[in-house]
This record gives structure tokens, C-alpha cells and sequence, in this order.
């Protein structure tokens, strides 16, 4: 499907982790991603954002035409710019720095640029099955969630349900440290309920 360099010796083995089970399974998946000081410190980033009221509620749709519908979703986002000038959001732009450049030189993906927001699911939030492509706009080539849920158990709920061909369904915990990466245009996916406040960044990586 694609051409895997493996250079052990210049980036960490954690991208191709990540990209290996893609090829594999259609969704990759790897712990630590991002170093755990680096994941707290933007977990800290979004609930301070969240406790001032800074975050949004999310809409459906392309900005020419977007509405709020929480009959689909119900979450609340904020986007990601460098502008902000943020240390902990920069040390997380320069690790996709290096995993787009990883990407790019392995497997000749065309990847452009990136745009990632906070995502905060509060008690009983949720997002229906969709496709993280616009209709007629192909740029968003590939999807990636970082979560950031410390201490997350099977009773809160909030699973990705990636919805694979034939019916069948992956569910995937949003366990603090873990990372998901995925075609955008391809798997059909959901958040399900969540009984406490569910926390993430989400992004996609674009091709022109």
C-alpha cells in the first residue's frame, strides 16, 4: 500500500508504530506520541481554556455553510494556532513538524499542513457517525486524535467507534496518551456517550 522506510537511528519508533497499523488495520494506534509532560501540559491548555469560557460549541459543515446541530454533536472545541504563541501548543506543532515530515518522506503522502482544535465532551455528550470530509472539499487527508483523559475507566463511556466494512465496529477507549490516526475520507466513525467530561485534541493533516 505504501513504501515504509524504517530509520530507527533519526526519529522515534512510535511514528511507525502508529503508521504500521494503519497499513494493517485502516486505523493506527500508539501510546505516548506525545511524552506524557507534553500531554498534560495541553490537557492543563484546555481546561483552563474551558474553565474561562473560551471554548465554542462545535458546528456541522464547511464554514460557507456550518450549523450547530446537538442532535449530531454536542461538544465543544477551540482551535489550535500558531499565533497564539503558546509554549506547550508550539512543542506540540513541532512534533507534527516531525511526524508530517516522517510521513511525507516514508510514504510520499503529499501532506501540506495540519489543523488541529481542543475537543471537550461534557457529561452526556456525544457525536454521530460521520466522515471528517466536507462534501465536494477533499483536503483533510488523514485524521489523528490525541487523548487526554487521565485515569479514564470502561464505565465513562466516550469510546471512538470506528464502523469497518462488513458491519463491524472497533471501539476504541480515549485512554490519556493514546493516539489514533486514520484515513479522513474512508472510515466512518462516532463518539459515543460519555458519563464524565471527555478531553482530546483533533486534527487533520491536509494535501492540497
Amino acid at each position: 500500500m505504501y513504501a515504509i522506510v524504517l530509520i530507527h537511528h533519526l526519529l522515534p519508533n512510535v511514528f511507525e508504530i502508529l503508521i504500521q497499523g494503519f497499513i494493517d488495520d485502516k486505523v493506527g494506534i500508539a501510546n505516548h506520541f506525545l511524552t506524557d509532560e507534553l500531554a498534560v501540559g495541553l490537557q492543563k491548555n484546555l481546561l483552563r481554556l474551558f474553565a474561562n469560557k473560551h471554548l465554542k460549541e462545535a458546528s456541522i459543515g464547511k464554514k460557507s455553510d456550518e450549523t450547530k446541530n446537538t442532535l449530531v454533536r454536542n461538544d465543544q472545541i477551540f482551535w489550535l494556532d500558531k499565533l497564539q504563541k503558546d509554549a506547550v501548543q508550539d512543542l506540540f506543532f513541532t512534533r507534527m513538524d516531525e511526524f508530517v515530515a516522517y510521513l511525507n518522506r516514508t510514504c510520499y503522502t503529499g501532506v501540506v499542513g495540519y489543523e488541529f482544535h481542543y475537543a471537550y465532551y461534557g457529561k452526556g455528550s456525544f457525536y454521530l457517525p460521520h466522515l471528517d470530509q466536507f462534501q465536494g472539499q477533499s483536503t483533510r487527508a488523514y485524521t489523528m486524535i490525541f487523548y487526554l483523559n487521565e485515569g479514564w475507566q470502561t464505565l465513562d463511556g466516550g469510546e471512538l467507534c470506528i464502523h469497518h466494512a462488513a458491519a463491524a465496529k472497533q471501539l476504541i477507549a480515549p485512554i490519556f496518551g493514546k493516539t489514533v490516526f486514520f484515513k479522513s475520507a474512508e472510515m466512518v466513525h462516532e463518539v459515543l456517550e460519555t458519563t464524565v467530561p471527555r478531553l482530546s485534541i483533533v486534527g487533520w493533516l491536509k494535501t492540497a
